[in-house]
């Protein structure tokens, strides 16, 4: 643990207290405010210096509650969404708290507008407050203070990522000071000379490789010199995030689950699905009705085009979304001929993506660019053979391709968006975006489904270089 995130961890404690008291002023001026007054006249005296002795002991309601939320655990870096997110419940569950003590002690104050102004501000000025603290942490990563300085052990996937990524973040507070492939006599002894220079803190392990001797002595250095020892897990080359640990006959188990989407979770999502892909459809209908009438008048043949392609678990089921090309156009993939003459751009890939593909119609062209051929895929939604979120369904001869390792996005069901979607979309490798939706599926969660379907928009508006 770095010094300045214990500084930055404890400064954590006033700052909420204080955005937790100006809630409660702004809350009582909104209050006593006139145009609010017209609408809903005050009928009880609360003095104002009265109303800030509750306030000022009140507030402590919300440290209690944000500390067994987790708010102040000193680990590190934390992603913002995590953090809003627990504020936003921490915040719930400290008004909950605060009405609980009203219901038994109205002699506090007689207000319930009060109390839910107060439940709105604290949410606004404490993510204000902490935003304004987790910026000034991220300036001084800049000044290399507080920054993780890094030392990676390995050459291997696992290796370059973490590389790639720590190169590319840099206010995320890690720097890479070195890598070696492995943890020999000649890395130790280099190791030794930049500990007494203080060039690193941390050493990460990112090779399954390492023999059991070899761990062994990279802990003991670790205790040696006073720098933390990290692993990431490597199993099957991908990072595996997770997994439970359990006790069986007395042994401890790591089991390694394929999702998070069992259980309640897979229920909750189910019935987010139903919910939103009718209200969409609803919404969206004018566009639905005229895209048809658009494709039917464009060209001749059906106004949807509908083929097999695979959902969950590796079963098939019929896909179907406007059509943009040309009636009988699909089937010229499977002619060597015409395969001869075009230009794939997902070439070495199970994918075919043509360039300039001559098969799709004018009115095709515009639906795809936009992605609104593939509204229709709503209705899948609706009736359960697809979800909102999710990896992208591939077709049957695409399937048949695959590696093994890329059938690990069937576990789920196939989504209309995904990671790989708000990530690049088409243009990304094709293994990179295997590796994205199996991400999504070990990580899922509903905070992340959300996440995804709002960065949805502007993926679909950015220009893809494969156009």
């Amino acid at each position: 643990m770095k010094r300045s995130e214990l500084i930055v961890s404890v400064s954590l404690l006033p700052v909420d207290y204080l955005m937790v008291v100006l809630a409660g002023i702004a809350s009582y001026y909104v209050r006593y405010w006139e145009p609010i007054k017209e609408i809903r006249p005050v009928i009880f005296n609360l003095p104002f210096w009265s109303f800030m002795n509750w306030v000022v002991i009140l507030a402590f309601i919300w440290l209690v509650v944000f500390a067994v939320a987790g708010l102040y655990a000193m680990r590190g870096t934390t992603r913002a969404i995590d953090e809003i997110s627990k504020v936003i419940l921490g915040c719930s569950a400290a008004v909950a708290g605060l009405m609980f003590i009203f219901f038994f002690s109205r002699s506090l104050f007689d207000s319930r507008f009060i109390i839910l102004a107060v439940w709105i501000f604290s949410i606004i000025f404490i993510i204000i407050g902490r935003g304004l603290v987790r910026m000034i942490q991220k300036q001084l990563y800049r000044f290399n203070i507080g920054v993780h300085r890094v030392v990676v052990i390995g050459e291997g996937r696992s290796a370059q990522e973490i590389i790639k990524n720590f190169d590319t973040s840099r206010r995320e507070g890690y720097k890479i000071v070195d890598q070696f492939g492995d943890f020999g006599s000649a890395t130790e002894m280099a190791l030794n000379k930049m500990t007494k220079i203080d060039k690193f803190d941390e050493i990460l392990v990112a090779t399954p490789h390492l023999e059991a001797e070899t761990l062994e002595r990279l802990n003991d250095f670790s205790y040696v010199n006073h720098v933390e020892l990290k692993y990431i897990a490597d199993i099957f080359d991908f990072p595996v995030s997770n997994f439970l640990i359990n006790s069986i006959a007395g042994l401890p188990v790591v089991e390694v689950k394929k999702t998070r989407l069992e259980g309640w979770g897979r229920v909750a999502k189910r019935i987010f699905d139903i919910f939103f892909s009718m209200i969409i459809i609803i919404i969206l209908s004018p566009i639905l009705i005229i895209t048809a009438i658009a494709v039917k008048l464009s060209s001749a043949g059906p106004v949807f085009f509908s083929y097999k392609r695979i959902g969950e678990n590796g079963k098939s089921f019929i896909y179907f979304k406007f059509r943009s090309m040309f009636s009988g156009a699909h089937a010229l993939r499977f002619d060597k001929e015409f395969m001869k003459s075009q230009e794939n751009l997902r070439a070495g890939t199970p994918m075919i993506k043509f360039k300039d593909d001559p098969r799709i119609t004018p009115v095709g062209k515009f639906i795809r660019r936009f992605s609104i051929d593939e509204l229709p895929e709503l209705f899948n939604v609706f009736i359960g053979k697809m979800s909102l979120v999710g990896p992208r369904p591939h077709e049957v001869e695409e399937v048949e391709k695959y590696e093994n390792f890329h059938r690990r996005v069937l576990s789920i069901k196939p989504g209309m968006t995904g990671m790989a979607q708000v990530s690049g979309r088409s243009d990304l490798d094709f293994d990179e975006e295997v590796r994205l939706d199996v991400w999504y599926m070990e990580n899922w969660s509903m905070k992340l489904d959300l996440m995804i379907l709002f960065k949805t928009p502007l993926a679909v508006l950015k220009k893809r270089k494969t156009e």
